[in-house]
């Protein structure tokens, strides 16, 4: 099997992620990023769909984004809710984190040399978002540029392969994927404002979208909410 690495936050769609790149054979080290966020049960969350999704290493590592703030996700400031801030609104909304999925690539990547792995698994997408910049087929295309640039395996070994499996899925799309991979939602956190039991607020623009995503699949929504 070869190695990969795919990036868990916890959420629905990494959690998708992981079981597709386990799927195709892949022997997948799960990494995770404690960045500053203001709920943490999404790394709980984490730690358990890669344990059930069959993840051959589960890493958390440590970056204080919450120093340089920026973000509601991050900062002391309200997360948008019931609408307000939603992706068609105009604008980059106020959960969108600074570099973040930037910073994530570029951990995923530097652990993908260390184990020789070619190719990075992450669940961003770019229909049923929020309208962040770093969500966008744009961005993934010139992270796989960047990292076969800067790195000894993309320039002496076989490339690097950033696969966004989930980009131009919906929401409806990536339930009944998740479904037909034995993804258990219910193990998932995706609210902006999960409390510590991992309970979500209903109300955000996260979980708009996943209970939309639930019932437009026709699916009863598992999540727990507060």
């Amino acid at each position: 099997m070869k190695n990969a690495v795919a990036l868990v936050s916890g959420g629905m769609d990494s959690a998708v992620v992981l079981a597709i790149a386990r799927e195709q054979g892949f022997a997948v080290h799960a990494l995770s990023v404690r960045y500053g966020q203001r709920h943490t049960s999404e790394l709980d969350a984490a730690d358990r769909v890669a344990r059930a999704l069959g993840a051959v290493a589960h890493k958390t590592v440590d970056v204080d984004l919450r120093s340089i703030g920026g973000s509601a996700l991050t900062d002391d400031i309200d997360v948008p809710v019931d609408g307000a801030g939603a992706a068609g609104t105009g604008g980059i909304p106020v959960t969108y984190v600074p570099a973040r999925n930037t910073i994530m690539l570029s951990l995923a990547l530097g652990w993908a040399e260390v184990l020789g792995a070619a190719d990075i698994f992450c669940g961003v997408n770019a229909v049923d978002y929020s309208g962040y910049p770093d969500c966008r087929p744009e961005f993934v295309e010139a992270f796989e540029r960047l990292a076969n640039l800067a790195t000894r395996a993309g320039v002496e070994g076989a490339g690097i392969r950033v696969h966004a499996p989930l980009m131009r899925m919906g929401k409806d799309a990536i339930v009944r994927e998740g479904l037909r991979l034995g993804v258990d939602f219910s193990q998932t956190v995706s609210c902006y404002s999960a409390n510590e039991r991992g309970d979500a607020c209903g109300a955000c623009d996260a979980c708009r979208l996943r209970a939309a995503g639930f019932a437009d699949a026709g699916v009863a929504d598992p999540t727990r909410y507060a």
